[in-house]
């Protein structure tokens, strides 16, 4: 996929809506105060910048209103915290876009399965979105989403509008609160129930490294071959434009090479379990 050089400077962008996720995590819409940054593929992300503290690399998560970007973010470290913090009216710096989408156009014609682990479903927000503006293209477009708790769910909100639209939606939690009726235990146990059809399914992967390992892995014993699986690997990110080697895994550059990249391109990667 040929992908437009995103400048290096920071382009000025204005919160105009800021939206609480969770406990400490944080929806922002930003909208372009002068020239926007280039069109963006779901999946890309861009560098954020906290004026006075630093920049750090976040996924789009969706797009905003007059050439707006939607970013969710979750404090972290001084950086993220201060980005978390933004009201309206904040001005904050953005450059990008960087890396590597999700080519969620390649599955059309097929079943489109995403699984998400945590803030790992912000990353693939936009591409259930992209899926369900176009839902008639896809068999079945399927999202498994978990997370530690019912109310450390992101964009639970949205979960309704996106089964109207015609995403079959099931959520899991590790720890069910009272009033809970939906499934416990890990997302990778929704894997079995969801009736996929391995010789047409293309799958996409985010959450914490463990439960990529282990849900790319599960997939590839389906049948899924591993060139139709992606998951989108996380490093410290620097500089975005693959000069500075901060982000290296192995012989990717994940700014450039990454943040997604196939189960076959990552399969020995992942292999080595984290730390």
């Amino acid at each position: 996929m040929s992908q437009v050089a995103a400048p290096v400077r920071p382009a000025r962008y204005q919160v105009v809506e800021r939206q609480e996720e969770t406990h400490d995590t944080v929806t922002l819409c930003l909208r372009p105060v002068d020239q926007p940054i280039p069109a963006y593929q779901p999946g890309q992300f861009t560098m954020l910048y906290a004026p006075g503290i630093g920049e750090v690399p976040i996924s789009i998560s969706g797009t905003g209103p007059d050439l707006g970007l939607v970013h969710t973010v979750r404090a972290v470290g001084a950086v993220t915290r201060a980005l978390c913090a933004c009201t309206p009216g904040r001005v904050i710096g953005v450059r990008g876009p960087y890396g590597t989408g999700w080519d969620v156009s390649s599955a059309a014609g097929d079943d489109l399965l995403i699984v998400a682990g945590g803030i790992g479903l912000a990353p693939l927000r936009g591409a259930v979105l992209a899926a369900l503006g176009q839902r008639m293209r896809y068999r079945r477009v399927m999202v498994l989403a978990g997370a530690r708790s019912p109310e450390e769910l992101v964009f639970g909100r949205e979960l309704d509008g996106w089964r109207r639209g015609g995403a079959e939606v099931v959520v899991t939690v590790d720890q069910a609160a009272v009033g809970w009726t939906g499934h416990v235990g890990v997302v990778t146990q929704l894997i079995g129930r969801a009736d996929i059809d391995a010789t047409r399914t293309t799958a996409l992967i985010c959450g914490p490294e463990v439960m990529m390992r282990l849900t790319a892995r599960e997939l590839s014993a389906l049948g899924i071959p591993a060139a139709r699986i992606r998951v989108s690997l996380e490093r410290n990110m620097r500089c975005g434009v693959a000069e500075c080697g901060h982000c290296q895994l192995g012989p990717l550059l994940l700014c450039r090479d990454g943040p997604v990249v196939s189960y076959e391109a990552a399969m020995p990667l992942l292999a080595i379990r984290e730390l």
